[in-house]
């Protein structure tokens, strides 16, 4: 459906998805979903569980732990960091969700059609991740509850963000903060096994808690986002839980959060009502782990450079320009001309090149105020120039397209189109090799080696737990 087919306020649409989404949750079985559904859950598990811990160092991440730890607050459930943290499960939710987007190195939903803009409808996986596991450790929940309680809170979150009109997103909103609180909602609805009457009521209380806003990319408030998200998911179930209401009908019009929230524009039913879980959205369209930690919109021109700066065996010396042709749907998320410190630098796609030809690689080390301030970097960002190419522009934003040309001092240019196969995606997904070596990457952080080995073989067999405190054992720190 296009943009303009987006459903009216009709009474025969009224009830039907908010009922539709509730039915789900309800009947969502762990072993009723597909095996591959399954396998990829654990993917995504692993990937989501490394950047937390490697989120659980940035500034923005301890600035709030710090700031919880001196309030204080009941030991139910931890928090992952160097220092862990044993708070409530709520605040636990709050603190990992942020560690987890911190970075902006978790992993992405994908859109299904050209006006879906790609890799910016959620960060699926996070939200529902740390908001379960919270619940989970406070309630000693057997691997199978948590896993079944994730599934299927990605699953709606996916579908929510799909269906509503892409003004959402557009026009401001942060989906992984907007929809990513229902992930989360939905997840400890699930794992707390509230009765249908109870999940509505949360889903109500979450459209009502749902935030987040463009305007704070580029700062920590961004992570923030996700981590109210999660949080927010779980005080929206245990509300409900404990018999607290929300208004009828929370995802329908014509106060709802699908019309609401879309600026008046409404959603298309199609993509939710009747397909939760036929295909699951982690499976088809399927969700990309990131190679970077940084906006996913860059990624596949970052690929793009590497590849030039390695065939030719280019030197910052060689350059003389540098020009990333992309459409509004790269070049708007990705906002800063010039980075002025590493959270800019996420959304700045003169820093993802310059690093690249300046150190081939841009990972955490990389990610830096220091790296990012050097003068070496602020000199060859200055020669980078964002183009909004109309041909690139005219093909739509399903997927993300872009082209990075090269000109020399000693005379020519070199030119690359960015793969639409980029590393990470389903058309060209990481290895186990791969993500487990970037899990390592990122957990080492944090976690000495044997407890990398563990929290890898607990989270494998995770279906098969008595209970997830082991692995939460093994993800706090030494």
């Amino acid at each position: 459906m296009s943009e303009g087919a987006a459903v009216a306020a009709t009474p025969a649409a009224h009830t039907s998805i908010t009922s539709a989404v509730v039915d789900f949750i309800d009947s969502a079985r762990l072993d009723r979903m597909p095996a591959e559904a399954i396998a990829i859950g654990k993917r995504c598990i692993v990937d989501g569980l490394g950047v937390v811990l490697a989120g659980s160092a940035q500034p923005g991440a301890r600035i709030l732990a710090d700031y919880h730890a001196d309030n204080g607050a009941r030991g139910e459930s931890t928090v992952f960091a160097r220092t862990p943290l044993h708070t409530s499960a709520s605040v636990a939710a709050l603190l990992n969700g942020i560690s987890g987007h911190a970075l902006d190195f978790d992993d992405t939903q994908l859109s299904t059609t050209a006006d879906r803009i790609f890799g910016l409808l959620t960060h699926p996986t996070v939200p529902p991740l740390v908001a379960a596991l919270a619940v989970a450790e406070r309630e000693e929940a057997s691997g199978q509850r948590f896993f079944e309680a994730f599934l299927t809170g990605f699953e709606v979150e996916c579908k929510i963000a799909e269906a509503i009109h892409p003004d959402h997103y557009k026009k401001g909103f942060h989906s992984s903060g907007t929809v990513g609180t229902f992930g989360a909602a939905v997840a400890v609805s699930k794992l707390l096994g509230l009765s249908r009457a109870h999940t509505a009521h949360a889903l109500a209380i979450a459209a009502s808690m749902a935030s987040g806003i463009r305007v704070n990319f580029g700062s920590m408030t961004k992570p923030l986002h996700v981590g109210r998200a999660a949080q927010n998911g779980v005080v929206a179930a245990e509300l409900a839980a404990r018999g607290f209401t929300g208004g009828g009908d929370a995802l329908d019009p014509p106060w709802g959060f699908l019309q609401v929230f879309s600026h008046g524009q409404g959603f298309d039913p199609a993509r939710i009502g009747g397909v939760l879980g036929n295909p699951y959205a982690i499976v088809s369209p399927g969700v990309s782990i990131k190679p970077y930690p940084c906006g996913v919109l860059g990624h596949p021109m970052m690929d793009a450079m590497r590849r030039l700066v390695v065939a030719h065996n280019l030197q910052p010396e060689h350059v003389s320009r540098i020009r990333v042709r992309a459409g509004s749907n790269i070049l708007n998320p990705l906002r800063y001309p010039i980075a002025r410190n590493e959270l800019e630098a996420k959304f700045c796609p003169a820093f993802m090149v310059s690093s690249i030809l300046l150190r081939r690689k841009a990972g955490i080390h990389e990610f830096t105020d220091e790296f990012v301030l050097s003068e070496p970097v602020q000199q060859m960002m200055a020669r980078v120039e964002r183009v909004l190419d109309p041909e690139i522009e005219a093909r739509g934003y399903d997927k993300i397209r872009a082209r990075v040309e090269v000109d020399l001092h000693a005379g020519g240019t070199l030119a690359e189109d960015a793969d639409e196969r980029y590393r990470g995606g389903p058309d060209n997904p990481f290895t186990q090799a791969d993500l487990e070596e970037t899990f390592t990457y990122c957990a080492r952080l944090v976690l000495n080696d044997e407890q990398i080995r563990e929290v890898l073989r607990l989270v494998d067999d995770i279906d098969n737990l008595p209970t997830v405190r082991p692995l939460c054992r093994a993800l706090a720190a030494s």
